[in-house]
């Protein structure tokens, strides 16, 4: 077992919609004008908050999750991730108690916070109120007496009343109030279906992080975060065993359709021996030469259904790829991409790649959200009948195929249901997997690949 010392903060908030996100990059950019080496990192299965980070602000993010991940391989992430940093900051989800089913702590912001015994900051939403606001960190910071709950920050409160409002509080509650961020409208971050649009689509945002920079560094106290952040005790781990055998080329789907990854599964089939090679089914003729497997994730295919069909090369490179049995793994987006047609919200029918029967079409409501348990009940790429992985789902667009591979449970529900396409050198589902939470799945993608490879 290995020990290190990573100061780190972990910034949540009541709920979702109360300025978090815009808090942190406020932090984040503040940070990092400063000169500071920032990790960063986002409590759950988000996709948007990371990349927005690395495309926004220059920082690999990653994922930090306690339903994917056991406690062990959460500090094993955090530490490996955090090495060269000054300091960790993660990202909350949700309200701070917020976790799986919606009835439990399990995976939220207030877990992670204890298991990784991470100092937790809450950002409290002030507009409309004023002394209201005592009773809210009050009913946060006393509902379990390990709450980690050490700071606050004020979002979206007038500078005039700040001041008063902070002596109440530190007067009443045992709390630091570190500062505030006032109102700024022109600084709003778009939201869509899944968060945050991403970075490539805000026009001016340079111009907005360093506004957020700016007033962070002016209004909240800055010096006193970092010194809480190492007050953090050290992150003990013991690094998981990880095989690496010959390198195999992957293609791996990125750009504007197709860019939702969790960072550490790209590296961890980099460090099993996986030479990454990206491409877009938007903008290339063809999938790169000499590949041995396709890893296609999920992302906004629906919003760019006019130009993937116009791609017919590319589409017919992917449909003569599997036809000839190479290794894919597709994810939400990716899996539709696979289909014969994929209908958008005018029910206008796109032509796709045709490497799985039946169309995905908008259903016009959130189809299935939130984690799930996932047993085999036929061999996949990723494994043999009887494996479990852990999965997330959340998607508009259904499926008239979408499989029966694997059976998928809602933890603490008795909501269930069938899904992934799949056999010896195919995943093809809705799901989301993380790899860490069986890292014989990765392994087995790799080994396959490796497979082709010597075939060829």
């Amino acid at each position: 077992m290995k020990t290190e010392k990573i100061p780190r903060i972990l910034i949540g908030a009541s709920g979702s919609g109360s300025g978090k996100t815009t808090v942190v990059c406020a932090i984040l950019q503040a940070l990092l004008n400063r000169g500071m080496d920032i990790a960063s990192f986002k409590c759950g299965p988000d996709y948007i908050d990371p990349m927005f980070h690395k495309e926004a602000l220059g920082l690999e993010s990653r994922n930090l999750d306690l339903f994917f991940n056991d406690k062990a391989t959460v500090n094993y992430l955090l530490a490996k991730n955090s090495q060269r940093a000054d300091l960790a900051v993660i990202e909350g989800v949700m309200g701070y108690y917020d976790g799986v089913a919606g009835k439990s702590y399990e995976a939220s912001s207030y877990d992670l916070a204890r298991n990784t015994k991470t100092p937790a900051v809450m950002v409290i939403d002030c507009k409309g109120k004023s002394v209201s606001v005592l009773a809210e960190i009050k009913g946060f910071k006393g509902l379990e007496k390990d709450s980690g709950i050490k700071a606050v920050i004020l979002n979206r409160i007038s500078p005039m009343i700040y001041e008063e409002i902070k002596e109440l509080i530190e007067k009443t509650l045992d709390i630091q109030v570190l500062g505030y961020m006032p109102v700024l409208k022109e600084c709003s971050l778009e939201s869509r279906h899944l968060g945050l649009v991403t970075a490539q689509e805000i026009g001016n945002l340079r111009e907005i992080l360093e506004t957020l920079g700016a007033q962070a560094e002016q209004s909240i106290d800055l010096d006193q975060l970092i010194k809480l952040a190492q007050t953090a005790p050290d992150i003990s781990f013991t690094a998981p065993t990880i095989t690496c055998g010959d390198k195999v080329r992957i293609g791996v789907a990125r750009d504007k359709a197709f860019c939702f990854y969790y960072p550490d599964n790209l590296e961890l089939l980099s460090e099993m021996g996986a030479e990454i090679c990206y491409f877009s089914p938007l903008e290339d003729s063809k999938l790169p030469e000499n590949l041995q497997g396709i890893y296609l994730g999920g992302g906004y295919p629906e919003l760019y259904l006019k130009k993937l069909e116009a791609n017919a090369s590319m589409r017919h490179s992917v449909k003569e790829a599997l036809k000839a049995g190479l290794p894919c793994m597709a994810e939400c987006g990716g899996f539709m991409y696979l289909h014969e047609t994929v209908r958008d919200k005018l029910d206008v029918p796109y032509q796709m790649v045709g490497a799985i029967e039946g169309e995905s079409y908008y259903a016009d409501k959130l189809v299935r959200f939130g984690y799930i348990h996932m047993e085999a009940e036929k061999e996949s790429l990723l494994g043999k009948e009887g494996m479990f992985l852990k999965g997330h789902e959340f998607h508009y667009w259904d499926s008239t195929n979408a499989g029966d591979c694997f059976h998928a449970q809602k933890p603490l529900r008795k909501k269930n249901w069938k899904c992934v396409i799949g056999n010896a050198d195919l995943y093809a589902g809705y799901p989301h997997v993380h790899f860490y939470s069986n890292i014989k799945a990765a392994e087995r993608f790799v080994d396959r690949c490796r497979m082709k490879k010597i075939r060829i």
